[in-house]
């Protein structure tokens, strides 16, 4: 077989192909990790280093809320404006309160974060009638293919370019649970579900708005999902009902523009390995092992979806790639790949973020995949 590009050798185990190689990657590279260990290369370079094949993400205009360097107020309307107060802007101890004024009243919520990443310390949904505001007034953007189209050329034959579905995270549920308390939400499952799908299809009616602005944009894969709608969170039964058929309904939409549709599940995966089928995405992941929060092995869920979903992740990059040594590393590809990738459409990669590998640990997993030949 010829030595193929690292954007064709993706694209054929993202298509349930065997390609030369094992394709090896990372999910993402932070800028953590690249301003503390790589001398602020970028991403791509990142991965011309190390020999990987590139998976590139594009954050633009995708209104992700956990980017470090995120800005709140650049959705803002005059019916929805984010007004933010700095607490604090320590890059170790960042600190902001936000007030969203709307003609109907305000809502409010809190973040915190530090360099690594920015989480939530106040839930923005704490009334029922809440959601009639994120509904009439929560602005939904619409994608500008000219960034995309540059990046798209930028990263060449060397990777693919990833995208999202608008929101703090693109699933419908996982969504809502970066404006509720995921447990508050779960009990809204049990004591008012009639209001809970009224909040989700609220949410799915503003992805499916964003997912018509994605025709013709230069997207190899679109992610969707997010580890709230894993059964590490949820039981299979509130999945079924509340996460798959919104799943669905995106999933089809952007298949219908063209795209190819990888579902995140951090690796929560047991008891829904059908429904992960079902809901018709292409690509399944992170497969993250029990090690770092999964609850199967990658090559458990293997074994139950077979070939019906090409797979990406599986590699534990803490007690592994961080914590481990180059002998342990290389054994734990070995595995991966005889495991799971030995049909094709498996995509060996770091299950998740990662912040503390040092680069002689991330060069040994490239090289330990690399040596992994169909």
């Amino acid at each position: 077989m010829r030595l193929m590009s690292g954007k064709d050798r993706l694209l054929c185990a993202l298509r349930r192909g065997r390609p030369d190689r094992l394709p090896v990657s990372v999910h993402q590279w932070q800028g953590y990790h690249l301003d503390t260990y790589l001398g602020g290369i970028s991403d791509l370079e990142a991965f011309a280093r190390f020999g990987m094949d590139a998976q590139i993400q594009y954050f633009q205009d995708m209104g992700q809320f956990w980017l470090v360097d995120a800005d709140y107020t650049k959705f803002s309307t005059a019916q929805w404006r984010d007004e933010v107060t700095v607490v604090s802007d320590a890059p170790d101890n960042r600190i902001s309160h936000h007030t969203i004024h709307t003609p109907e009243g305000a809502l409010t919520y809190k973040t915190a974060g530090d360099r690594r990443t920015t989480w939530i310390t106040e839930y923005l949904v704490k009334h029922d009638d809440d959601i009639e505001l994120i509904r009439k007034y929560m602005p939904v953007p619409a994608l500008d293919p000219r960034p995309v189209a540059k990046r798209y050329n930028e990263v060449g034959d060397a990777g693919i370019l990833r995208g999202f579905v608008w929101g703090d995270q693109a699933g419908c549920w996982q969504h809502a649970c970066c404006l509720m308390d995921v447990n508050d939400l779960i009990l809204a499952c049990l004591e008012k579900p009639d209001w809970t799908h009224a909040f989700l299809r609220v949410l799915l009616d503003k992805k499916l708005r964003f997912i018509e602005s994605l025709k013709g944009a230069r997207f190899d894969l679109i992610e969707t999902g997010g580890g709230a709608g894993s059964s590490t969170v949820v039981s299979p039964a509130i999945h079924w009902e509340f996460c798959l058929p919104y799943d669905r309904a995106m999933h089809d939409a952007l298949h219908d523009l063209g795209f190819l549709v990888t579902y995140h599940t951090c690796g929560g995966t047991l008891g829904i390995e059908e429904m992960i089928v079902a809901n018709g995405c292409d690509v399944s992941e992170t497969l993250a092992p029990p090690g770092i929060g999964g609850n199967q092995q990658p090559w458990e869920f293997k074994a139950k979806i077979g070939n019906r979903l090409a797979l990406i992740g599986g590699m534990d990059q803490f007690n592994v790639v961080t914590e481990g040594t180059a002998e342990q590393i290389r054994a734990a590809v070995r595995l991966l790949f005889e495991k799971v990738g030995y049909e094709g459409g498996y995509v060996c990669s770091l299950s998740d973020h990662f912040f503390d590998a040092a680069p002689e640990k991330l060069q040994a997993f490239a090289d330990a995949a690399r040596e992994c030949v169909y």
